[in-house]
Order: structure tokens, then sequence, then C-alpha cells
């Protein structure tokens, strides 16, 4: 499998290490049920990004849950990720949010979901360390404009189509502040989410 992902390499890293100062994400270590229902969203064309939707076209199932299972039991030493210092009071705002939610307009904290590190939630839950801010907002502009979707009931395209444009900007810079670690998603468990979640409720490891 290392041979066959070799062409994940050159966006995504050494054993989807991450790269330094680019837009695309660390795939290691996540988990397998979040990365095959992305890898089956970019095949599908639920979720668009050119180079992503050719090269995954025609690979089955069984293809993605191996691709998956092999970067999710990854785990090389994060990079270091270089970005400019945002301003404090943006930091600060979007740890609010991202550690209390929006009470008032019922939108749940990060942490809620993604766990008290960020690290992720299995079997379907990302970490939310390791990422620019750019990257940050671009996604959650995708799913309040309907570019990237989820499995039904779509959890995020609620939570991103009720922030604001400046609370995105806030957690967006808040996340893109937290050092990387090596830490491994929570396990699974007899967590109530704040929302449901269909990418949790369909995803087991990879598998459906």
């Amino acid at each position: 499998m290392e041979a066959r992902v070799a062409a994940c390499t050159g966006c995504h890293g050494v054993a989807g290490r991450g790269v330094e100062n680019v837009y695309f994400p660390r795939l290691a270590g996540k988990p397998a049920g979040y990365l095959y229902n992305q890898l089956a969203a970019f095949r599908d064309d639920r979720r668009k990004y050119v180079p992503m939707n050719y090269l995954l076209a025609y690979l089955p199932d069984d293809y993605l849950r191996q691709m998956a299972d092999w970067f999710a039991a990854q785990n090389p030493p994060p990079l270091t990720i270089a970005a400019p210092a945002p301003a404090a009071s943006l930091v600060v705002e979007g740890h609010r949010i991202a550690n209390s939610g929006v009470p008032a307009r019922r939108i749940p904290a990060c942490i809620a979901c993604h766990g008290n590190d960020l690290a992720g939630r299995e079997p379907g839950i990302p970490g939310l360390l390791g990422l620019r801010a750019d990257y940050v907002s671009a996604q959650l502009g995708a799913w309040r404009y309907g570019v990237r979707t989820a499995l039904a009931p779509d959890c995020m395209q609620v939570v991103s189509s009720s922030l604001s444009e400046p609370e995105v900007a806030a957690v967006s810079a808040y996340l893109a502040s937290l050092p990387v670690s090596q830490a491994r998603p929570a396990k699974a468990g007899p967590v109530k989410l704040p929302l449901a979640c269909g990418s949790q409720v369909h995803s087991t490891g990879g598998r459906q």
C-alpha cells in the first residue's frame, strides 16, 4: 500500500505527514472512517477538487478502504506549519467559539465533537490540528455553499451555515495557532454529540 499511495506524497507528504507552507492537510492518524468517507466523496463528486476527483474516479470501495486504513495507521512526527501570526483578538474569539460554541444560536463547540484536544474521534470525526487558517476557512465555506457535503444528516453544513464570516475567520485563526501533536483520535464511545452526524453514524473504521 505504501507504493500504491505514492501518488499522494507530493501533496500530503510521506506517510501523509503533511507538507510545509501549502494548502494540503495531514492525513496520518485521522480516523479510517473519516478518511474513507472523504475518498468516497471525492470519487463520487460530493466533494469538489478536480485533482482528487480525477485520481479517485475509478477506484472501488475496497481499495479506498485499504487506503484509509493505511493512512489512519500512520503516525509520523508532525511538521511545524509556518504561518503569519493572526491578531490576538481573533485567536481569543476563536478559542471561545471552539471551546464554548455560540449558545445563543445553538452552535456547538468544536471540542464537543472533535474531542477536548481536537485530535478527532473515532470512527468518523477528524482532528483539527496542523491545518492552515486558509484551509479551515475554505472548508467551512465549501460546506456553507454546498461544494463539500457529508453523509446525511450533514452536521458540518449546519454548523458552517450558522457561523458568520467573522466567526469563521476567528475559528480558522485559532485552530491554525495550535501546535501539531501526535495525539490519536478518541475512541468511539457512548458520547452524545450535540448534533446528529451522518459521518459518525455511518463510519465504522473505514467500513460501512
